[in-house]
C-alpha cells in the first residue's frame, strides 16, 4: 500500500476523506448492525494517516489545525455519521493525550505510534493516592470507538485525605478494564460508544492531568508541543467536532433528499415541481449552509488567535461554544424539515434518510452541544462585560 504519511498536507487529508465518503456510505448499514466502526474503515483512516491530524510530530503526527480536524469530520459524515464520530473521538484523542506528560505520551507512542486512544471523560472515576500514583475504579459511559483503542483517558476525582476532592483525568491501558455490550441506541448506533468499569487500577502519576490545568490548556504537554493547537481550551469551540457530525449528517440527509425527490411523483404528480417542496429546499440548504458557516467561523477566529501566540479569551471561548451549539440546532431544524417532507417510504430502514435524521438528531444531542447552556453563558458574560 502507498504509504501517505510523509509529506501531507491539509489539503492532502480533506481529499482522502472526500474519497472515503462513497466506501462510508456502503459500509453504513454494517456499522449499525455492528453497533460499532467497521475493521476496515478504521484501517482505512489509519492507512491514509486521518488519525495524525493532530497527532505531535514527535510522535509521526501532522499537527494541524482544528479546523482541518473538523473540515475532515464533517466530510466523513457526509458518508456516515457513526463512521465519522469513531474517527472524531479517535483523531481528536491524540490532542487530549498530547496534553499529558511526556512520559505518559512515551507509554502509548514511543514504540508505535499508530496506538490509538479512547476517552470517559465525565467526572465518575473515584481513586485514592497511593505511593507512586493512584488507585482508580469507576463505571465509564459513552467511550465511542472504545473497540479500536489501546488506551482511555478516563475523567474522575481523587479523594483527598483533608476530604476534598481533586477532579483530574488518567491515563489508563484498555487491558486493565472490563467491557461492557450496553450500546443499544437509536442513533449514531455504529459508534460502539459502550461503557467499560475499572476496578482498583494502579495509574502512575506521570499517567495523571489535573481537570482544571486541562481545561485552561495548561497542562504538562503544552509545554513540551508548542504548536497553537496543543494550546487551544477545552470546552469552548472545542465543540466544534460535535457540530462538524451534526452539519456533516444533516448535508447527506439534504443530498438524500435530492436524490430521492428530483424523480419522485405523489399520485402521479412530480413533487419536485410543487412551490412547497422548492421552497423547503431553498430554507433547509440555506440553514445547513449557515451552521457550516456559523460554527467553522468561530473555530478559525479561535485558531488565528492560537497562531498569533494570544491567548483564547473568555467572550471568545463563549461565543465558540454560543456558535457551535445554534450552528448543531439548527442543522437539525433541517434535518426535521426535510425527513417530515421526504413522506412514508422514508420511515423503511433500507432508505438512508431514516438513519441520517437519526444521526443528525443524535449528534445535536450530545451534552457538549446544549444550547440552552452556552446560550444563558453567553449572556452571561455579555451582561457581565457591559456592566463594568
Amino acid at each position: 500500500m502507498l504509504d501517505k504519511t510523509k509529506g501531507v498536507t491539509a489539503i492532502d487529508l480533506i481529499a482522502y476523506a472526500e474519497g472515503l465518503v462513497p466506501v462510508l456510505a456502503a459500509r453504513a448499514a454494517e456499522a449499525e448492525t455492528l453497533r460499532r466502526c467497521p475493521d476496515a474503515t478504521v484501517a482505512d483512516y489509519v492507512s491514509l494517516g486521518l488519525l495524525r491530524v493532530c497527532q505531535p510530530k514527535a510522535y509521526g503526527g501532522y499537527e494541524l489545525g482544528y479546523d482541518v480536524l473538523c473540515t475532515i469530520i464533517q466530510t466523513l459524515a457526509r458518508g456516515c455519521a457513526s463512521q465519522a464520530w469513531t474517527y472524531m473521538v479517535l483523531a481528536d484523542n491524540p490532542l487530549k493525550l498530547a496534553t499529558f506528560s511526556k512520559e505518559a505520551q512515551d507509554d502509548v507512542w514511543a514504540q508505535d505510534d499508530t496506538q490509538r486512544v479512547g476517552v470517559a471523560v465525565s467526572a465518575v472515576g473515584k481513586a485514592k493516592r497511593v505511593d507512586g500514583g493512584i488507585l482508580w475504579s469507576g463505571q465509564h459511559g459513552f467511550s465511542s470507538g472504545i473497540d479500536h483503542a489501546h488506551w482511555l483517558i478516563c475523567g474522575g476525582f481523587i479523594d483527598e485525605a483533608d476530604g476534598s476532592k481533586t477532579g483530574c483525568m488518567a491515563l489508563i491501558p484498555k487491558s486493565d478494564v472490563t467491557l461492557l455490550d450496553d450500546w443499544k441506541v437509536v442513533g449514531l448506533a455504529g459508534t460502539g460508544s459502550r461503557s467499560f468499569i475499572v476496578d482498583g487500577a494502579f495509574v502512575p502519576a506521570h499517567r495523571i492531568i489535573l481537570k482544571k490545568d486541562y481545561d485552561a490548556g495548561a497542562t504538562p504537554g503544552a509545554e513540551i508541543h508548542d504548536y497553537p493547537v496543543f494550546r487551544m481550551p477545552r470546552g469552548g469551540v472545542s465543540a466544534a467536532s460535535y457540530t462538524a457530525v451534526a452539519v456533516g449528517s444533516a448535508q447527506a440527509l439534504l443530498q438524500s433528499f435530492y436524490d430521492y425527490t428530483a424523480p419522485r411523483k405523489s399520485r402521479g404528480k412530480s413533487v419536485a415541481d410543487q412551490p412547497g417542496t422548492q421552497m423547503l429546499i431553498g430554507l433547509a440548504s440555506a440553514e445547513i449552509e449557515a451552521a457550516d458557516r456559523m460554527y467553522m467561523g468561530a473555530l478559525r477566529e479561535t485558531m488565528e488567535v492560537l497562531e498569533r501566540g494570544d491567548k483564547v479569551s473568555r467572550e471568545q471561548q463563549v461565543q465558540g461554544k454560543r456558535n457551535c451549539c445554534y450552528a448543531a440546532q439548527i442543522a437539525m431544524q433541517a434535518a426535521s424539515k426535510l425527513f417530515n417532507s421526504a413522506g412514508g417510504r422514508a420511515l423503511f430502514l433500507d432508505n438512508a434518510m431514516q438513519r441520517q435524521f437519526r444521526d443528525c438528531f443524535a449528534a445535536s444531542a450530545h451534552h457538549s452541544l446544549s444550547w440552552d447552556s452556552a446560550a444563558m453563558e453567553y449572556g452571561k458574560q455579555q451582561l457581565e462585560a457591559h456592566g463594568d
